[in-house]
């Protein structure tokens, strides 16, 4: 009877539905599933996505998964009316958005901010995983301009924001502005398993480099430049090989630029790779983007000691050392660099763990409940 009685007065903990609008694996649905497979001290965790490979491999962990017409495939309508349905059918104590189709639709969901201030209505918390600091890289000018003005507004009727890197809050308090608290939670990243499968022996100049990238083959990827870069490098060690490990509209155009410029032999797209083994043959990795947030896969070069040359943007400088960062794309000044990193070895870089990040994202989601309970319900 006391069990009976233990079991009827204990409270369960807050649920905070995060709301994900993407089916399939990447950045960000790594981030979901780190945090799901560790959970959220004091907290249940819910995730409300479409129907796919992620909310699969969710189940597979034991995680909560409530699946719908939600994201950019399913429209705004549709996503509005999911998550209102959700709120209404599991009331959370948080709804947290992840990537700015979901801050908009939960945003309007809830009724701006006018729900949010109602007492027992949810509260409002968004991760930012990534925010593009030039407007130009994927809207029109007169698109950018409303998209700005949305998240201005939205941000007025949100509890807290959660960026991932320092440069990712930099970014949002420039375009944005301080309409809602902000704080930084870095990506975290399973360290023995990134090594286990990761860590290989690696090859010095002159001993066939094997060079890596893992991207997406796009235009902000800067992909050309390492490929104009690869003469250079072969001169120096004429055993070099470049592997341009992925998928997208740039494939074609790459392999034109490697043959006009008689490297052809040298460069490998092999398309879709599993990153960890693929680091684990490689050398050294490099990445030339325009902008990042904070990269998974730098932070996994740098847990398995992979040397990596990146880009000086974004949250590049969050993981590697100054002397493994370029300021310049010249062909001259990426093989010195590439040549440099494989030399020298990694240097100090700066790589969190899963259990930080889950255990600091959870308190922070606590410390709003606890304010908003504070004051009867109201922001």
């Amino acid at each position: 009877m006391a069990v009976i009685r233990e079991a009827a007065t204990t409270t369960p903990a807050p649920l905070t539905l995060w709301v994900v609008p993407v089916a399939d694996l990447g950045g960000v649905a790594r981030h979901v599933l780190d945090v799901a497979r560790v959970g959220l001290p004091g907290l249940r965790l819910g995730v409300l996505c479409p129907e796919g490979p992620l909310a699969e491999r969710l189940r597979e962990q034991g995680a909560a998964v409530f699946t719908g017409d939600v994201g950019p495939d399913a429209g705004l309508a549709a996503s509005v009316r999911t998550l209102r349905t959700a709120v209404r059918t599991l009331r959370p104590a948080a709804v947290h958005t992840h990537l700015a189709y979901a801050d908009l639709a939960a945003f309007t969901a809830l009724g701006a901010g006018r729900a949010l201030r109602r007492a027992g209505a949810p509260a409002l918390l968004s991760t930012e995983h990534g925010i593009a600091p030039d407007d130009g890289l994927y809207n029109r000018a007169a698109a950018a301009r409303v998209k700005n003005a949305a998240h201005r507004a939205r941000l007025r009727g949100t509890d807290l924001v959660i960026a991932v890197a320092q440069s990712t809050a930099d970014v949002l308090r420039r375009k944005w502005g301080a309409g809602a608290p902000l704080t930084v939670v870095r990506n975290g990243v399973d360290g023995p398993a990134v090594r286990a499968a990761a860590a290989g022996q690696r090859r010095a100049p002159g001993e066939g480099l094997r060079i890596l990238s893992l991207s997406r083959l796009a235009p902000e990827k800067n992909l050309d430049r390492l490929i104009a870069a690869l003469p250079a490098l072969l001169e120096r060690d004429p055993g070099a090989r470049l592997t341009l490990a992925g998928t997208g509209p740039l494939a074609a155009a790459l392999r034109a630029q490697a043959e006009d410029l008689g490297v052809a032999d040298a460069v490998d797209l092999p398309g879709f790779v599993e990153p960890w083994g693929t680091m684990a043959e490689h050398d050294v990795l490099v990445q030339l983007s325009s902008w990042e947030n904070l990269s998974y896969t730098l932070l996994d070069a740098a847990a398995a000691g992979l040397p990596a040359v990146a880009t000086d943007v974004g949250g590049n400088g969050e993981i590697l050392p100054p002397e493994r960062l370029v300021h310049e794309t010249t062909p001259a000044a990426i093989a010195d660099a590439v040549v440099r990193a494989a030399a020298d070895g990694p240097g100090e870089v700066r790589v969190g763990d899963v259990e930080t990040m889950a255990r600091a994202t959870a308190e922070a989601t606590l410390e709003v409940l606890g304010r908003r309970a504070g004051k009867g319900g109201h922001r």
